[in-house]
C-alpha cells in the first residue's frame, strides 16, 4: 500500500514536470514566431538621414516635425546643401537614406552610378528662378537685361559647377545672350540660401534664387521671373539610397511626402506640384 502511494506520487510529479516543460516550449515557439514574422521589430527606433536641397529647408523642417509626431520611433536628421555637393557625399559613401534634389541632373548621375533604388524615384515639385534685390535697393533694375548696366557691380549666383540654381541661371543667361557680360560681375555661392543671405544683407546688388526662397523673407524684393523656356524645368526628384540601412523607413517617408495632405504644405511654401 505504501509502495502504491509512493508510485502514484512519483507519476503525478512526472506528469506535472512534463506539462511545465511543454508550456515553456510552446511559449518559446510563439516568441520565435514573432521574431521570424517581424512582430518584435515593430516600433524599433530608426534614425533617418535625409539629404535635401537647401531650398527645401523650411518646408522639410515643418514636415519632418509632423512626421516624427506621427511616428515617434523615427528620428529624422536633415542635411541641407547644394544638390551637387550632396550628390558627391552620397557617391563617397555618406550614410544617407533619402536624397531630395533640386534638379534631375544630380539624381540622374546617382541612378547611373547605381546609388539609388530606381523604383522609389519620383518628381514631386516644380519651382521658378527669380531675380531679387535688397528691399530698400535704389538701383533701377526691372529686367535681366538691366544687369548689364554699369552701376550693377555684384550679382550673386549659385556656383554652376554643383548648385542647380546656378546651372539654371547660367543656362538662362546663355539663352538671353548676356552670359559673357554677366560673368565678370558674378559672385558665386555654395548654395541658394547663401545667395539669399548676401542679397538680404546688401553685400551684393542682386542675386538669383528660387521663388520659394524669396518668399521666406521680407528683406528682398522680386524683380523678375526667368523667361519661360530660357532654362530647363526646375523640378525636384526624390529617391531612396540603395545602401540605406533603413530602406523601409526611407520608402515610408517618401510615401508620406507624396500624399495630398503634404502637397498642401508644399503649396503653402510656394512650390508647384509636378
Amino acid at each position: 500500500m505504501k509502495l502504491k502511494k509512493t508510485l502514484s506520487l512519483f507519476l503525478v510529479l512526472v506528469l506535472t514536470m512534463t506539462l511545465v516543460v511543454g508550456c515553456g516550449n510552446e511559449k518559446k515557439e510563439v516568441e520565435d514566431s514573432a521574431k521570424t514574422t517581424g512582430q518584435e521589430s515593430e516600433g524599433e527606433d530608426v534614425e533617418l538621414l535625409v539629404s535635401a536641397a537647401a531650398s527645401l529647408t523650411d518646408v522639410l523642417n515643418e514636415l519632418g516635425d509632423i512626421y516624427m509626431e506621427e511616428n515617434s520611433n523615427v528620428d529624422i536628421k536633415f542635411s541641407y546643401g547644394s544638390s551637387g555637393a550632396l550628390q558627391a557625399q552620397i557617391e563617397e559613401g555618406a550614410p544617407v537614406d533619402v536624397f531630395f534634389s533640386a534638379a534631375q541632373k544630380q539624381m540622374d548621375a546617382l541612378e547611373e552610378g547605381g546609388h539609388i533604388v530606381s523604383d522609389t524615384r519620383k518628381t514631386l515639385l516644380i519651382n521658378k528662378v527669380v531675380l531679387i534685390a535688397p528691399v530698400d535697393s535704389q538701383l533701377e533694375i526691372e529686367s535681366f537685361e538691366d544687369l548689364l548696366k554699369d552701376d550693377i557691380e555684384k550679382i550673386a549666383i549659385g556656383d554652376p559647377s554643383n548648385v542647380p540654381v546656378g546651372q539654371y541661371s547660367e543656362e538662362m543667361f546663355t539663352n538671353l545672350n548676356i552670359l559673357d557680360d554677366i560673368t565678370p560681375k558674378a559672385v558665386y555661392a555654395t548654395d541658394v540660401r547663401t545667395v539669399l543671405t548676401w542679397v538680404e544683407s546688401g553685400e551684393v546688388d542682386c542675386g538669383l534664387v528660387y521663388a520659394t526662397d524669396a518668399y521666406t523673407t521680407d528683406k528682398v524684393k522680386i524683380i523678375a521671373e526667368s523667361p519661360e523656356g530660357s532654362h530647363k524645368e526646375v523640378s525636384y526628384p526624390i529617391a531612396a539610397i540603395k545602401d540605406s540601412k533603413n530602406l523601409d523607413a526611407a520608402k515610408a517617408f517618401i510615401d508620406f511626402l507624396s500624399t495630398e495632405e503634404v502637397a498642401e504644405t508644399f503649396k503653402k511654401y510656394g512650390f508647384d506640384l509636378k
